[in-house]
């Protein structure tokens, strides 16, 4: 029997067992497609990143002695549709069954089900192999209840998979170290040069320029730095391991002018891409910290497998568990479009500037820079959650649906109404001094609430608690804040009010 596989950008996992042994039977196919290139817009490192990886996949399987059909963008039989792709090469090639690895989106999801049941040869698919969950795993664990609450989640995931346990308990007496993981980074330490895998790419700039395909950001002297291929993320994981792993915890929330990445770990774009799963990332930073145990501290571990054994499954549950009718949510009613220094990073406002530009240099931001600056102001100001989204799912090159929608949607925004999060992620300058040294040089006073110098996040952080004191007047967690805010005198809160009104209304002149 003729089969024909697919394989997805964003599943080059040569571990998979559809590769282990070879068969002339079997061909597999990948296209590079305006489908997946147009529908937000994208960093043109994303794209970039995405072709170099698909490219070095299909070239190791064929030397592996698999047969692939891979289409590049310019291809002369590429429709530029995956479904008339995948029909052409049914009919050209005899096929007689058609089979494909779970897709992580939903709408190619629905489009590859639809796709199978149109068809007249026989189908089937596959697991991708790559989480520790199954895609209904995290629903049935909350069913019946109204909130998700990640941390139930992570410590069942700890206990189930055997992860930093003694026993039954906890390693280290605690579950969770989060305390530990809120440090300012002020130079105190020694932040080694991050490793880069350097490849020229002009040719694929003039690639995707000749097809006049609209991105978003730049590709430093058409040279792309990020792992994508199992050699190199392996590479970048023992890295992480030997020169990052010992302060990743402390200084995690940390952000500075200085350091992009401080003790990031660089890994999300092959972990999303497949190159290396999670659960051999969480492996091989568990045994190493058991071997360097006087060096590294536990704090330091467990903050980063709380991001992929709890976090990272957990995001994928939440997807797959509410979409597609998550996708709409936007319980806080807001409907401001994003202001155009998104796109550029022009703005006095040095924390948005310096995080924006960033993003566009280097098609990434730590978690903190985009929840608690970018998504924070967003938020404050009342923008459409689509518009924060398309953002989101653009700018960032580990940026794929099922892992941006829940944390922009439900983390970032509370458009999801508390589903994900208890509270919504909203600060004035306060978070930001503490965390960061983008107020030691900023156009704005981080002390002040009102007059031209004040930075804006005071009173739009007060002006947002006013606004939108029905949704939160119930939750036990806002009311501190909203006690606060009562405290305020009315001269001052509507001076503050006026001011917000002003952001929100100019926010490009800002």
């Amino acid at each position: 029997m003729q089969t024909l596989r697919l394989i997805l950008g964003d599943q080059v996992n040569s571990q998979h067992s559809w590769f282990q042994e070879t068969n002339e039977q079997v061909t597999y196919c990948m296209f590079e497609m305006r489908q997946e290139t147009d529908y937000v817009r994208h960093h043109i490192q994303k794209i970039v990143g995405f072709f170099l990886a698909m490219r070095s996949f299909a070239e190791q399987l064929e030397k592996n002695g698999h047969k692939v059909i891979y289409y590049q963008l310019d291809h002369r039989k590429n429709t530029q549709s995956l479904t008339k792709n995948l029909k052409n090469l049914i009919g050209e090639n005899s096929i007689q069954k058609f089979e494909y690895l779970l897709p992580d989106e939903y709408r190619l999801d629905e489009e590859l089900r639809a796709f199978c049941e149109e068809i007249e040869i026989e189908s089937e698919v596959f697991d991708t192999e790559h989480f520790y969950t199954s895609r209904n795993e995290l629903q049935e664990f909350f069913k019946g209840k109204k909130t998700y609450l990640m941390e139930n989640f992570y410590r069942a995931m700890r206990k189930k998979h055997d992860v930093l346990m003694n026993g039954d308990e906890p390693a280290g007496g605690k579950w969770n170290f989060d305390k530990s993981n809120q440090k300012k980074w002020k130079n105190q330490t020694l932040i080694p040069d991050p490793i880069l895998f350097t490849k020229e790419v002009s040719h694929l700039k003039k690639l995707i320029d000749e097809a006049g395909i609209e991105t978003i950001g730049q590709l430093p002297k058409d040279q792309f730095h990020f792992p994508v291929s199992r050699k190199e993320a392996l590479e970048q994981l023992d890295y992480f391991c030997e020169k990052l792993l010992i302060h990743f915890g402390d200084y995690q929330d940390a952000m500075h002018t200085d350091k992009a990445m401080l003790y990031h770990s660089g890994l999300s774009f092959a972990m999303n891409l497949k190159l290396i799963s999670a659960r051999e990332v969480v492996e091989r930073i568990e045994k190493y910290y058991l071997k360097h145990q006087d060096e590294i501290d536990i704090s330091q571990v467990e903050g980063f497998i709380r991001q992929v054994i709890g976090w990272r499954e957990y995001m994928r549950g939440v997807y797959w568990a509410q979409m597609p009718e998550y996708a709409q949510r936007n319980e806080l009613e807001n409907h401001e479009k994003l202001p155009d220094f998104y796109w550029t990073g022009k703005t006095k406002m040095n924390c948005l500037s310096n995080c924006i530009q960033n993003s566009l240099r280097n098609a990434y931001a730590h978690h903190i820079q985009r929840l608690m600056i970018t998504g924070n102001f967003a938020l404050l100001t009342f923008r459409h959650p689509d518009e924060v989204d398309d953002w989101y799912l653009g700018i960032y090159i580990d940026a794929i649906q099922w892992v941006q929608l829940p944390n922009t949607r439900g983390m970032s925004q509370w458009a999801d109404g508390g589903l994900l999060a208890t509270k919504p992620y909203v600060s004035s300058a306060s978070y930001i001094h503490k965390m960061s040294n983008y107020c030691d040089s900023c156009h704005y006073d981080h002390k002040q609430r009102t007059g031209e110098k004040a930075c804006p996040f005071n009173s739009l952080y007060w002006n947002f608690l006013d606004e939108k004191r029905k949704y939160f007047e119930k939750n036990p967690r806002m009311s501190m804040m909203l006690s606060l805010l009562d405290k305020i005198s009315k001269d001052e809160l509507k001076a503050i009010k006026a001011r917000a009104a002003d952001i929100i209304e100019n926010t490009d002149d800002y």
